[in-house]
C-alpha cells in the first residue's frame, strides 16, 4: 500500500470523505516511534493532496503524535499547512486509557481550524462522544456499539449491561424502558439472554438494532442541548446516569459547545 494507491482505492470506492494515508502507533509507543510516524503521516499527506482529484469530494488530513503535546502541536501545524477540507486526530484508543485519550483529544483539538470539521478516529463509548463533542469533536466512527452488541454489552441510559448475566435469565423487562428501539419495543431482557446463550443470531441482530439506536439518540440529545446552549448541563448529567463522572471533561470556550 502507498499513499497514491489509498488514494486510487478511495476514488474507485466513490468516497465522499477520503482520509489520508497516515501511520498509526500503537500506545505507548517510544518517542522515536511517535516522531517517525508524525514525519511518515506528513510526507504521505502531502503526497495524498498532491494525487486527490478536486472534484467536490472532500479530503480530510490526519494528525499524529501519539501522547507528546509536542508532537500533536507539530503534527497538526503541519497537516494544516497543507489544507485539508477537514482534519482527524488519530492515533487514541491504541492501547492507552480512556482518561489518556480525552487528554489529548482535548489538547489537539485548539490545533485545528474552527472552520473545518473535526474527526475524532475509533472512539468510542456514548460517555466518550458526550465528553469529545464537549472538546470540539464533530464526528466520530467506531465498531464499538456493534461489537458490543455481538459480546452481549448493551448500552443503556443508566451505563452497560452484560445480557449474559443470570440475572435477566427470567427478567421480562426491556433492555431500557425509556428506549424506543424495535428491540425494546418487543422483546425482554429474559428472551435476549436465552437467545446469547443459545447462540442464536437473532441475538446478535436484535443487540445491534438497540446498540446503534442508543448511539443516535445520544448524539441527537447532544445536539438539542447544543442548540438550546445547556450542552454543559447535558454532559454531566448523561455522565452521572452512565457513572462516568463529569470532572473528565474538556470542555471549549465558556463551558459551552457553540
Amino acid at each position: 500500500m502507498t499513499p497514491e494507491r489509498s488514494m486510487a482505492i478511495q476514488e474507485a470506492l466513490g468516497s465522499d470523505v477520503a482520509m489520508a494515508f497516515d501511520d498509526c502507533p500503537a500506545l505507548p509507543s517510544d518517542p522515536a516511534r511517535l516522531r517517525d510516524a508524525v514525519r511518515r503521516t506528513t510526507a504521505w499527506a502531502e503526497r495524498c493532496r498532491r494525487v486527490w482529484a478536486d472534484d467536490g469530494r472532500a479530503l480530510f488530513g490526519i494528525v499524529q503524535g501519539g501522547d507528546d503535546g509536542a508532537l500533536r502541536a507539530e503534527s497538526a501545524a503541519a497537516i494544516r499547512a497543507l489544507g485539508f477540507d477537514g482534519y482527524a486526530i488519530g492515533g487514541v484508543s491504541v492501547g492507552e486509557s480512556a482518561a489518556l485519550s480525552r487528554e489529548v483529544v482535548k489538547a489537539t483539538v485548539p490545533l485545528l481550524p474552527e472552520d473545518r470539521v473535526r474527526y475524532l478516529m475509533g472512539m468510542g463509548t456514548p460517555a466518550d462522544l458526550v465528553v469529545m463533542i464537549g472538546s470540539g469533536i464533530d464526528l466520530f466512527d467506531c465498531v464499538l456499539p456493534t461489537r458490543n452488541a455481538r459480546n452481549g454489552s448493551l448500552f443503556t441510559t443508566t451505563g452497560r449491561i452484560q445480557i449474559k448475566r443470570a440475572e435477566f435469565r427470567d427478567d421480562p423487562n426491556p433492555v431500557d424502558a425509556q428506549c424506543g428501539c424495535a428491540t425494546c419495543r418487543h422483546y425482554s431482557r429474559g428472551y435476549l439472554r436465552h437467545l446469547f446463550m443459545a447462540g442464536e443470531i437473532l441475538g446478535l441482530r436484535l443487540n445491534t438494532l438497540h446498540n446503534l439506536h442508543q448511539y443516535a439518540e445520544t448524539i441527537r440529545s447532544a445536539g438539542r442541548a447544543i442548540e438550546e446552549g445547556r450542552y454543559a448541563a447535558f454532559r454531566d448529567a448523561f455522565l452521572a446516569r452512565s457513572g462516568e463522572g463529569a470532572g473528565q471533561s474538556g470542555d471549549v470556550a465558556g463551558g459551552e459547545v457553540g
